[in-house]
């Protein structure tokens, strides 16, 4: 029991950047955009976060930055596949690699420079035996990923602005004819997955891993992309695979501590291991995705035609 509680309280700490892209992209692909470049907005307000949290000592600042910095990507992407419609798959992967560069551009000169580790504990329910270590000493962005997640739920299933958002993902033309503007919801959409993509990629360098090197996102936003789909496009089953996904990463490091004898690149490769074997259970029903899945994700609308 004394070593659950920090793997727990560990699991949370690597889940929490999954969850807050996860959830993101979740809303983008209610909408029926599908946006593959998480990875690359995640990349740039991972840079963006760490120097302005180094720059300033100030941690708050430096998730703004991110937040922004995310916003600013989704809106590049937006004017591409919404006003340009161009394809969003081909547009989300030349955002991801553009990101890619971006941040390793911009972020050479912070490469090898730390920030401080952060002591988090809530006042008193952090000194609870077991439940307080395992629970209670996060990051105060762990409980805003957790609070992101039901706020979700509440919009999505108990607000006439989620049943609309909905509606935009199965039909847009049903929307644009009820007077909806399918654009302008999903122009919404996409900035709120940008600002959560942001703050997924500011907690990786200002949390996670408080240090800025090339590639420090290294690949969770094509994981939090996979989640979704894991989630059959829902916020509490996004939440629970976040935390399993987040526990598949923490157990390699566990693993080596207790000197099991395996490569330690094969338990790099654990996460990624579990991304694949899930993807490829869920894929053997298609009709179940089919059934889940928004009826208009990834395809153009233009109001000409409805």
């Amino acid at each position: 029991m004394e070593q659950l509680a920090p793997l727990i309280a560990a699991s949370i700490n690597a889940g929490t950047p999954l969850l807050l892209a996860a959830i993101g992209l979740l809303i983008n692909e209610r909408s029926g955009v599908l946006n593959l470049g998480a990875e690359g907005m995640m990349l740039v307000a991972a840079i963006a976060g760490f120097a302005v949290g180094y720059s300033t000592r100030s941690p708050l600042l430096g998730f703004i930055a991110g937040a922004v910095c995310g916003m600013l990507m989704a809106t590049l992407f937006a004017w591409l596949a919404l006003r340009l419609a161009t394809n969003q798959v081909a547009t989300g992967l030349a955002l991801s690699i553009f990101g890619a560069g971006l941040s390793a551009f911009v972020g050479q000169r912070f490469v090898g420079l730390a920030l401080p580790a952060q002591a988090n504990s809530v006042p008193l329910l952090g000194d609870i035996p077991f439940i307080g270590p395992a629970l209670f000493h996060q990051h105060w962005m762990s409980y805003v990923a957790f609070a992101l997640c039901l706020a979700s739920i509440w919009f999505l299933y108990r607000t006439r602005a989620g049943l609309v958002l909905r509606a935009v993902g199965e039909s847009p033309e049903s929307a644009h004819a009820l007077g909806y503007s399918v654009r302008g919801i999903r122009y919404a959409a996409l900035l709120f997955g940008g600002g959560c993509c942001g703050l997924a990629g500011a907690y990786m360098s200002l949390v996670y891993t408080p240090m800025w090197v090339e590639g420090l996102v290294a690949g969770r936003g094509w994981i939090a992309l996979a989640l979704t789909a894991f989630a059959t496009w829902r916020p509490a089953r996004v939440l629970l695979g976040s935390l399993l996904f987040g526990g598949v990463t923490i157990a390699q490091f566990y693993l080596q501590g207790m000197g099991v004898t395996v490569p330690s690149q094969i338990l790099s490769m654990a996460p990624y291991i579990a991304t694949i074997v899930v993807l490829a259970l869920i894929s053997r029903n298609p009709d179940w995705i089919r059934l889940n899945m928004p009826a208009s994700l990834g395809k153009p609308f233009r109001p000409g035609s409805a």
